[in-house]
């Protein structure tokens, strides 16, 4: 789950942020600080036992390391996770007992055969080393060809939640002719190689950029915010009803970047990243709801 087990702590030190100017027309949502040089693609984030630090990953291209940084924007630490490659890691995630996992699932041309989500032993920013502790290897169940037509494009991932010993990953939609539609599945929180199970077939409004999903997080509301370009989505009841008719509410940034992280910091607060692209960019944000 990416939501912190000490949210009046993190609110204490966001209030310590150094504040930029605003440049989205939308006054909840708001730029606290650039992030560290080296960070020009995070692709995911969470917050640390230590609210003062905040733990990041990059995509595609980039190291197989986890990346400590502060409220200031400042570069911690640089930890390398020994016994595995960054195929394309693209989301970070924890759960309630602060174990943390990368999502190696980015699948840009849905041809990808050996998606995975891995635990770390991380603890503590000062490890210079971690290593995979756990492996769960997943295939998606439907898709049976490698790549499919590029009108059934559904299988690429960028976002993931953890709950109550599953695994939730929310499809980035890549699809010609896209029309905001999204899969669900599902996989159990273990060692192993396994089915994803489709739960759900959803949509979201609007274009590529308004809808196409690129992190998520989950609050202990059981709410998930799904993150896009131009919006948080703010999906509830999606537990209580079976995963088939959940509430989605739209909320919109009032600013458009290539936003790929994404955490809650408490029920109403989250903190978002976008990639560096251009002087305005390469941000940490945070939007209040």
């Amino acid at each position: 789950m990416k939501y912190s087990v000490y949210p009046l702590a993190i609110l204490a030190v966001l209030s310590c942020y150094p504040k930029s100017e605003n440049t989205s027309e939308n006054q909840n949502f708001e730029v606290i600080t650039k992030l560290p040089k080296k960070l020009k693609e995070l692709s995911g984030m969470v917050v640390s036992t230590d609210p003062k630090t905040i733990w990041g990953i990059e995509d595609q291209g980039n190291k197989n390391a986890i990346y400590a940084f502060g409220e200031n924007g400042k570069l911690i630490s640089e930890t390398l996770v020994e016994n595995t490659e960054n195929t394309d890691w693209e989301d970070l995630i924890k759960d309630k007992e602060n174990n943390i996992y990368i999502g190696d699932f980015g699948n840009n041309d849905n041809d990808r055969k050996n998606l995975k989500i891995l635990k770390v032993d991380l603890k503590k920013p000062e490890q210079e080393t971690t290593k995979v502790i756990q492996t769960t290897a997943f295939h998606y169940e439907g898709q049976t060809e490698f790549p499919p037509k590029k009108s059934h494009w559904l299988y690429d991932c960028e976002a993931f939640v953890e709950k109550d010993g599953y695994f939730y990953l929310f499809t980035k939609n890549r699809s010609k002719g896209f029309d905001g539609t999204f899969y669900v599945f599902q996989i159990p929180n273990k060692e192993g190689n396994f089915e994803a199970k489709k739960i759900a077939t959803l949509q979201l409004e609007g274009g590529y950029n308004d809808a196409a999903i690129t992190s998520a997080s989950i609050n202990s509301k059981n709410q998930i915010a799904l993150l896009t370009h131009k919006n948080l989505y703010l999906v509830s009841d999606f537990f209580k009803t079976n995963f088939k008719n959940p509430q989605i509410k739209k909320l919109p940034f009032g600013h458009e970047s290539q936003k790929e992280a994404l955490v809650f910091i408490n029920n109403n607060s989250v903190l978002i990243a976008d990639e560096k692209d251009g002087k305005d960019t390469g941000n940490l944000y945070r939007f209040e709801f």
